[in-house]
C-alpha cells in the first residue's frame, strides 16, 4: 500500500508522554486518514487509533489500511517517523 503523508505533529511532556497525529492518504482511497499515536515514556511502544480525516468513507478501505498498519512495519514506522520528525523540528 502506498501512502502520502499530508501533515504530522508530535508533542511530548514528562507527565503524559508522547501524543502525535499523522494525516495521510492511501493510494486509491477516496478519503484521507488520521492516525493518532500515544506512548507513555518509550518511543518504541505505540498505541494508536485510525480514523477518517474529514468525513466517513468506505469501511472496506479503512479496514485495508488497518491491516496494512498491523502487518507492514515499514508503513507504520514511516508514520511514526513523520510524527517524531515534527517533534524534532519543534525543538
Amino acid at each position: 500500500m502506498n501512502i502520502r503523508i499530508l501533515a504530522a505533529t508530535m508533542k511530548h511532556d514528562e507527565s503524559n508522554g508522547y501524543l502525535g497525529h499523522v494525516r495521510f492518504e492511501a493510494e486509491g482511497h477516496k478519503q484521507p486518514y488520521e492516525l493518532t499515536l500515544q506512548s507513555d515514556k518509550r518511543i518504541d511502544d505505540w498505541n494508536y487509533a485510525l480514523n477518517f480525516l474529514d468525513e466517513s468513507g468506505s469501511e472496506q478501505q479503512i479496514e485495508a489500511v488497518e491491516k496494512a498498519l498491523e502487518e507492514d512495519d515499514d508503513i507504520f514506522d514511516s508514520l511514526v517517523d513523520a510524527a517524531l520528525a515534527s517533534l524534532d523540528d519543534a525543538k
